[in-house]
């Protein structure tokens, strides 16, 4: 492959946070983690005080470099069973809004990349698509529309099942991917119910990675109440749980410093959401960079300072070559939540082009050991 092929393609792989291509490491190194800290340019660049609107906003954003549409879901079958799922579409502008290529047949200015995630147990299943687009149109190979939503890549589609021109068509999803393999394949058709609102984070919607003032605008529906069916080694099972979903975008995101992350989405049992993340570096005096929601049950939300979270490993495991930690302290004094988050299978390593880890957890109190929620856990750059 050219240079001139491969380089978009590296561009694209780094910029969804997740290491890069060779060519492009030691750049990626300079620039932040997955070269998310190199300088916007004449990109979009997210900043306090844009106010969100939507639907508009559940849309694209092609004036920015990076974003994208993240669900996690964590499920129970039939039997009482314990099932993850993750679907992600990332979305990467090749060029600055003024240096669109006119639209044709083969331009494009947009590449985008999805993943599909299934476990249970101790198996774990990924694939990953990718695909191309002009932001001057609507109709490619992947996309998303803000009214009737639709984001999709291939035949993999997040979709609204209200399409009225009144309706909330971000508050009823269905959610439908699937990929063949040798065991018979894998996937799922999720129904989401929306039971709370939409929670914007950081400072009305702009969400602060660094010290720097570097950030996204960051908005998320944790209140998804999830029934469907999920295929695993080509057996299909009937499943209920809840999701989350996560929609980011900056052009960005993080300061060059910062090498990798830890986030967590914590469903509690007594109805309140928590977002937490710490990002590796820039901190005062070089520390960890953390940052939070606390949401309550009617979707209320207090944003957590840097001093008001504390994320501290716990324990270690060995996955793919790497000592990643599967089990956390996590404390929010200010709510009194002194919890343990733990991954019961840290097999869930992400064996994409470009891998992470991305799984399950559970949590509990640390004194108690009574369980609190469950959520998923992403980690990066270890």
């Amino acid at each position: 492959m050219s240079w001139r092929l491969l380089a978009p393609l590296c561009a694209l792989l780094a910029a969804l946070w997740l290491g890069g291509c060779d060519t492009d490491r030691k750049a990626d190194q300079d620039a932040g983690f997955a070269g998310l800290g190199e300088a916007a340019g004449d990109f979009a660049q997210a900043r306090p005080g844009t106010p969100l609107h939507f639907p508009d906003d559940h849309g694209p954003h092609p004036d920015y470099r990076i974003e994208w549409w993240y669900l996690t879901a964590n499920l129970e079958d039939e039997a009482g069973e314990p099932l993850g799922a993750q679907w992600t579409l990332f979305r990467q502008a090749l060029v600055p809004p003024d240096a669109r290529p006119t639209p044709t047949p083969w331009a494009a200015d947009q590449l985008w990349m999805a993943h599909l995630g299934v476990s249970q147990g101790s198996t774990h299943r990924v694939a990953e698509r990718f695909a191309r687009s002009h932001s001057a149109r609507d109709d490619g190979q992947a996309g998303v529309r803000s009214s009737p939503f639709r984001a999709w890549l291939d035949d993999w589609t997040l979709r609204a099942r209200s399409e009225g021109i009144e309706a909330d068509t971000f508050d009823r999803l269905t959610l439908d991917a699937h990929e063949n393999d040798e065991r018979g394949g894998f996937g799922y058709r999720l129904e989401l119910t929306a039971e709370g609102p939409l929670v914007l984070h950081g400072n009305g919607g702009f969400s602060q990675k660094a010290v720097d003032g570097q950030g996204s605008m960051y908005y998320s529906q944790p209140f998804w109440r999830v029934d469907g069916e999920v295929t695993l080694d080509g057996e299909t099972r009937a499943v209920h749980g809840r999701a989350w979903l996560d929609r980011e975008w900056s052009s960005q995101l993080l300061d060059e410093r910062q090498q990798g992350w830890d986030w967590f989405s914590l469903h509690l049992d007594d109805g309140h959401k928590l977002m937490a993340f710490q990002l590796r570096g820039s901190g005062e005096a070089g520390s960890d960079y953390r940052s939070g929601t606390w949401v309550a049950a009617d979707g209320t939300t207090t944003p957590l300072a840097p001093d008001e979270l504390t994320l501290t490993p716990l324990a270690s495991a060995s996955v793919e070559g790497r000592e990643l930690p599967t089990r956390w302290h996590l404390e929010v004094p200010s709510q009194d939540i002194d919890a343990v988050v733990q991954a019961p299978h840290s097999q869930r390593w992400m064996r994409t082009s470009v891998p992470y880890w991305e799984g399950e957890v559970t949590v509990t109190d640390r004194e108690s050991g009574e369980a609190l929620g469950e959520g998923y856990l992403e980690m990066t750059g270890y």
